[in-house]
């Protein structure tokens, strides 16, 4: 499993979570909501301190990472983390 983040995306946790040289951001489960790869959860996002990190991958000294306790919700997919522009948000998408 990997993360893939658009440049939009990147730009996104700049402006939006001050990420910054040396910031750890990470994609997290949550009850609630509803995902194509997990009914009746969905992603969450914070910038927090990893304890055991499952998969990550660094962009201009920022670290984004999922923790190995919420490797199951992505089911073998791959994170591809994307900006659209008309709904000015972040989307996630899964790909096997």
């Amino acid at each position: 499993m990997k993360i893939v983040l658009s440049e939009g995306a990147l730009k996104w946790f700049q402006e939006e979570m001050d990420a910054a040289k040396g910031d750890t951001i990470r994609f997290y489960v949550r009850y609630g909501g509803s995902s194509p790869v997990q009914q009746g959860f969905s992603l969450g996002v914070t910038k927090e301190e990893p304890i055991d990190q499952a998969v990550s991958v660094q962009h201009e000294d920022v670290t984004y990472f999922i923790e190995d306790r919420d490797i199951w919700y992505f089911d073998g997919h791959d994170l591809h983390v994307v900006f659209d522009e008309k709904k000015n948000e972040l989307v996630y998408e899964y790909k096997k």
